[in-house]
């Protein structure tokens, strides 16, 4: 048994910040899929089941027009709501015309929401719940309700749900476009990643984060990790051999492209970009971002969400 301290990003209590007013009624059309309100608005009929969570429409969703879809997922010891506050991803989803849920993780028996992403996060306690079906399912519910571009599929996370963007990628690479995450890890063991196709992947990480550490770690062991009672727990990569790992799965060049300019996601930090794009099978690509001098939750500026969602946008499935 061992103890935990949890993870910088407070779980605030907010109530999603969702209007009353319906999504639109159906347009008559054989699609059947329903239109929009006129200023973008929350689907008033959660998706999830016993674990509600509603659905952002953007005002230009348009039945006919298959529109990309984002799920954000947030860090332990947050929720979607806390996530939603610190990325305001929910103005760039309206102005680009995306699909956008924050979903909430399981809470455990200390009070923290998590996401049962690898054996090193953040199941701690062994509930055990099936996230990677718990996702899957809500993509299907939105794709029986909306017309989903099925080959713009996205995650992006913060820490625990930074990891878990990488498990969807590795369970579910047939549905995953692209993933973004801040602060985040694969697997430890390489080879329970193991994708039917290429995903493209960002990872933002800053050198300095003494949570999800630069150089990987053991979330069992190390001593960031105490202030709770914990039952489980392991080891993490490094941030070079996450990236490396994604170079290798999606058949990339080891031949980085590192001129390209700072991409000015962190507020008086240098960000330099790391590009393995070269050979990658499908047009995937894979991209470090490194914020140097960066801690867990990193200042982030107004461009992060604008950078992040370029990010994805540009990289849908062929």
């Amino acid at each position: 048994m061992r103890t935990l301290i949890a993870l910088p990003l407070v779980a605030l209590a907010l109530g999603c910040s969702s209007s009353s007013s319906p999504a639109g009624p159906a347009d008559g059309s054989t699609s059947g899929f329903p239109e929009a309100g006129a200023l973008g608005d929350f689907d008033p009929t959660p998706f999830g089941g016993s674990r509600p969570v509603k659905l952002y429409v953007p005002s230009k969703y348009a039945p006919s027009a298959p529109t990309p879809l984002l799920i954000l997922l947030h860090g332990y010891t947050a929720s979607g709501a806390a996530q939603e506050l610190l990325f305001d991803f929910k103005p760039l989803a309206e102005a680009n015309t995306v699909l956008y849920m924050y979903p909430d993780g399981t809470v455990d028996k200390l009070g923290h929401r998590f996401w049962n992403a690898t054996d090193a996060c953040c199941d701690f306690f062994g509930v055990p719940v099936d996230d990677v079906s718990y996702l899957t399912s809500l993509i299907t519910e939105i794709e029986t309700r909306y017309n989903v571009d099925p080959k713009r599929i996205y995650f992006a996370g913060h820490s625990n749900g930074g990891v878990m963007s990488y498990r969807m990628a590795c369970d579910q690479s047939g549905k995953v476009a692209a993933i973004a995450s801040l602060a985040g890890a694969m697997w430890d063991e390489p080879s329970r990643c193991k994708p039917s196709e290429p995903v493209s992947v960002l990872e933002m990480h800053g050198t300095a984060d003494d949570v999800v550490l630069w150089d990987g770690g053991n979330t069992d062991t190390d001593s960031i990790w105490d202030g709770g009672t914990v039952d489980g727990g392991g080891p993490y990569p490094s941030v070079t051999t996450t990236v490396g790992d994604w170079v290798t799965l999606d058949s990339c060049s080891m031949t980085a492209n590192t001129s390209a300019p700072d991409p000015g996601i962190v507020a008086g930090m240098q960000t330099s970009v790391t590009d393995y794009a070269s050979g990658c099978r499908n047009h995937s690509d894979v991209e470090l971002w490194t914020i140097h001098g960066g801690g867990h939750i990193p200042s982030i500026s107004q461009s992060f969400g604008t950078q992040v969602f370029k990010f994805l946008l540009d990289h849908p499935k062929p």
